[in-house]
């Protein structure tokens, strides 16, 4: 059984960190987690305009810091109003300065066993980028990372639920931990839990080079493979309540896996991320890249 003692769900206040903190909220109840909210308010500064040799500089009357502090702590705490009014143990904290590096310090310094933060946009740039906040978070965080984005239109304010649960798994480290936390979560929600490998499809063989190769039947014993594999991965002790579904298919993962959250309406996915040299913590994965900007659910990555 997995522990998560602290849940960290930094906010800046919009509809869509409510959303993302509605997650929050319910994996502490779950996990008698200590829920800390984190909002990190702008230092504002004197803006300069440029429009000639020297720059135009506009003086503005700024509130000193103490002020500033005060408003970012009373704005949270309107912000966390409704959880505190229906009994959730939430600690509010304000930090000043750049978003990115108080996330990742305060993640650093609680010790945060779980991020949960919410995405902006669902499409064109919006939707590409993530937003530079999220996308520094989920390279540099050293704990799982729940990304969330926004709700669907006229589901605001609905109850979360986590009734199908998507864990692709390539039997990397990084995936098997994944299935851990796959495997507690669906039996906290009592949730059907869809396990999922992708035989990556391969271009076909020259016949003329390779005349005697059955690729076809390579790749079914790859799918064989992967199923027997896949059921052999859930532990005995799981078996008693916990019967996943096992689903092996063929072609990009990425496309593979965002097909089966349509089909299946699955409300959560649990994916483990590969590495962390220079080239993958600045890609974070190109599948979990992928999945991350394109699913309609929250989606949980988890590294090795």
């Amino acid at each position: 059984m997995i522990q998560i003692r602290r849940i960290l769900c930094p906010v800046d206040l919009s509809e869509s960190s409510r959303h993302a903190l509605e997650h929050a909220a319910l994996l502490a109840r779950w996990y008698d987690s200590e829920l800390v909210v984190l909002h990190v308010y702008a230092i504002q500064t004197t803006p300069a305009l440029a429009g000639g040799p020297e720059p135009l500089v506009v003086p503005v009357a700024l509130p000193p810091p103490g002020e500033l502090r005060q408003q970012a702590v009373d704005s949270l705490a309107r912000f966390t109003a409704g959880l505190v009014a229906a009994g959730a143990a939430v600690r509010c904290e304000v930090e000043a300065g750049d978003p990115r590096r108080a996330i990742l310090a305060a993640a650093a310094s609680l010790p945060a066993d779980l991020l949960v933060l919410g995405t902006h946009g669902r499409s064109g740039f919006d939707r590409l980028v993530l937003g530079s906040v999220t996308e520094k978070v989920l390279r540099k965080a050293a704990c799982p990372v729940l990304t969330v984005p926004p709700p669907v239109t006229g589901t605001a304010g609905a109850p979360v639920l986590f009734k199908r649960i998507l864990c692709p798994v390539d039997f990397s480290e990084s995936s098997m931990n994944a299935l851990g936390y796959a495997l507690s979560l669906a039996q906290e929600s009592d949730a059907t839990l869809l396990l999922m490998h992708v035989v990556e499809s391969f271009p076909s063989p020259d016949p003329e080079v390779l005349p005697d190769l059955d690729f076809s039947a390579y790749e079914r014993s790859l799918a064989a493979s992967a199923r027997e594999r896949l059921a052999a991965a859930v532990p005995d002790e799981a078996r008693s309540w916990c019967t996943p579904e096992v689903l092996v298919t063929s072609g990009k993962p990425y496309r593979q896996i965002l097909e089966a959250v349509e089909q299946r309406d699955v409300h959560l996915i649990v994916m483990g991320v590969k590495g962390r040299n220079p080239l993958d913590l600045m890609l974070f994965g190109s599948t979990t890249q992928h999945i991350v900007r394109q699913a309609p659910c929250p989606v949980l990555t988890l590294r090795e």
